[in-house]
């Protein structure tokens, strides 16, 4: 009775996330086609990360190794999480964990059946979707906790492997696993929303112990990696906005020493919906603000924006590192952006009805 108690509840988790429009890879992984690779392929715009780093959204996989679990109950993150559907599972750990080149390969395969719906469609160039069906770059992303994939490391050197570079994006509750991975990423990402412990609890909700001693030894040995390393800050607002947040990133910063920081507008989607209202979403504008009082404070310099995205991107470097191929001699970091931030990523999120926060 337990374990089918187990697999009745494994179906429903999987079932929730393909109504999202996820694609299920294997036992504990998922794929979902990003915005940006639509926007690539049908308008021939790019994401922040094109513009940023140089990667091509169309040649993008986005995936996660970890579809449902996580040591924190973030109130801004769209991962599924019990109190959405109302049902139980241990959040902590993986069940079961498919082999590295079973994902690596399934990943790739979902890419693939997703853009080729676009061979034949108007205005979408034949080359183009031929090339999104050889993928180049992996995003290590999109809901869930990476690190908790014990192979991460072994998963990282098989998309390299076959010739992919990566992102790895991760709260940092994982030390341990960064400290000891067998490859590391192309460029590897922190995600932080809280400037401090107490915010951290409130913000975070994490459900293991020590997890602010666990992040913090994360930023510690950041330093220590021979990628490039990003500080991703989420911004809420009325959350982690204030000068005296950016007093306490600014500490954060010192101890990690990252190659970059992104500064990012939170979007009001997916079961985030159901614990923030609309009103959190800050406007570029405000990004903008709140980047320029973070650069006082860390001595990083704003050097690139993507304002459909809603992120500044600051650095100690004069120009970012390139990874991709997206940069042309009319676009790339340096460009102006002549978008307004409703003409992109956050639209559907703007145009969606409130709901009210809990």
């Amino acid at each position: 009775m337990e374990g089918q108690l187990k697999i009745d509840t494994f179906s429903v988790i999987m079932k929730e996330l393909e109504k999202e429009k996820y694609h299920v890879v294997g036992s504990h992984s998922v794929y979902k086609k990003c915005h940006w690779t639509h926007e690539a392929l049908t308008t021939g715009r790019y994401c922040y990360k094109g513009k940023f780093y140089g990667i091509e959204s169309h040649r993008c996989v986005q995936m996660s190794p970890s579809a449902a679990w996580c040591w924190f109950r973030c109130i801004h993150c769209w991962r599924l999480e019990p109190e959405d559907i109302g049902i139980e599972w241990d959040e902590t750990k993986i069940p079961i964990e498919d082999e590295p080149e079973i994902i690596v390969e399934r990943s790739i395969e979902e890419h693939k059946r997703a853009v080729s719906g676009y061979f034949g469609r108007n205005g979408v160039p034949k080359n183009k979707v031929i090339d999104a069906a050889t993928p180049r770059h992996v995003a290590i992303s999109l809901t869930g906790e990476p690190t908790l994939y014990n192979r991460i490391g072994e998963l990282i050197k098989e998309y390299h492997r076959k010739g992919l570079t990566t992102f790895l994006v991760t709260s940092g509750v994982r030390p341990d696993i960064l400290a000891s991975l067998e490859e590391e990423p192309t460029q590897l990402f922190v995600s932080i929303q809280a400037p401090n412990y107490k915010k951290h609890k409130i913000m975070n909700r994490p459900i293991v112990p020590n997890s602010w001693e666990l992040f913090l030894e994360t930023l510690k040995i950041l330093p220590s990696f021979s990628s490039p390393t990003v500080i991703r800050m989420t911004m809420i607002k009325g959350y982690n906005m204030s000068e005296e947040d950016a007093k306490d990133f600014a500490k954060l910063i010192e101890l990690s020493q990252p190659t970059y920081i992104e500064v990012k507008s939170y979007m009001h989607v997916g079961p985030s919906t159901y614990r923030l209202t609309k009103d959190a979403m800050p406007k570029h504008n405000e990004i903008r603000e709140f980047s320029k009082i973070l650069a006082n404070y860390t001595g990083y310099k704003i050097i690139s924006e993507h304002v459909p995205s809603r992120i500044l991107l600051l650095s100690r470097l004069d120009k970012p590192i390139q990874i991709g191929n997206a940069w042309t001699d009319k676009w790339n970091w340096s460009t102006k952006d002549t978008e307004d931030d409703m003409n992109g990523e956050y639209k559907e999120a703007e145009e969606s009805c409130t709901e009210g926060g809990i």
